[in-house]
């Protein structure tokens, strides 16, 4: 069975994982017939949001302990993980990649990745194991690589970020993938479309199976 590493940014989509995408990913990885493993750096979040007021809630959590929510528990820090335990690795999106998994969402150009983070990605890259970002998540990918293929759908600002790092920013629409086959990197818009459920769905499915896929 091939084991998946699914890596989380906390619980909402404003301030951390987005929900949807990132059951849905656990979902495609278990009906492809695949197992998976749930990491989040055990940090403070960057900030908390108001998912019902959509405004700072004025308290702090843990990244961690609110990735737990969505792992029901089955979750382990970040810093743990060994390259050599999983056949990939993968982010569904959220802000919290953004602002959590790295500083782009308020740093911008001169954003920094999470240390733990950036060794998960680099280990399993120079592993030559795929790795799967979904929403605005490949703008971690944009962060850590030159001259590779990344979509974040039709977004200007991550696109534009994208191609000032050196890489290619191509537009695509619902449950499309590209795929840097030479890096063994696949990317897929999600939410950053305007989206339904089951669009995401689509999304994600699409993703794992040509992850699986590349792994022969």
């Amino acid at each position: 069975m091939k084991r998946f590493a699914v890596v989380l940014a906390g619980c909402g989509i404003f301030d951390g994982a987005e929900i949807h995408e990132s059951v849905l990913t656990l979902l495609a990885i278990d009906k492809a017939g695949a197992g998976y493993h749930c990491f989040a750096p055990d940090i403070p979040q960057y900030h908390v949001i108001d998912h019902l007021k959509k405004k700072p809630a004025g308290e702090q959590r843990n990244v961690l302990v609110e990735s737990a929510r969505v792992a029901r528990g089955d979750i382990s820090p970040l810093r743990t993980f060994r390259s050599s335990d999983y056949d990939a690795l993968i982010f569904p999106g959220g802000f919290g990649t953004v602002k959590n998994l790295c500083s782009w969402a308020y740093e911008g150009d001169n954003c920094k990745v999470n240390s733990e983070v950036e060794k998960a990605i680099k280990t399993m890259f120079e592993a030559k194991k795929p790795i799967g970002a979904m929403c605005i998540a490949p703008v971690i990918i944009a962060r850590l690589f030159k001259g590779v293929k990344l979509t974040t759908g039709q977004d200007p600002a991550s696109s534009s970020f994208i191609e000032k790092m050196g890489n290619i920013s191509i537009r695509t629409n619902h449950g499309e993938v590209i795929i840097d086959q030479e890096k063994k990197l696949f990317t897929t818009p999600c939410y950053m479309l305007d989206s339904s459920i089951s669009q995401i769905a689509t999304g994600t499915e699409n993703i794992v199976r040509e992850m699986l896929k590349s792994m022969g």
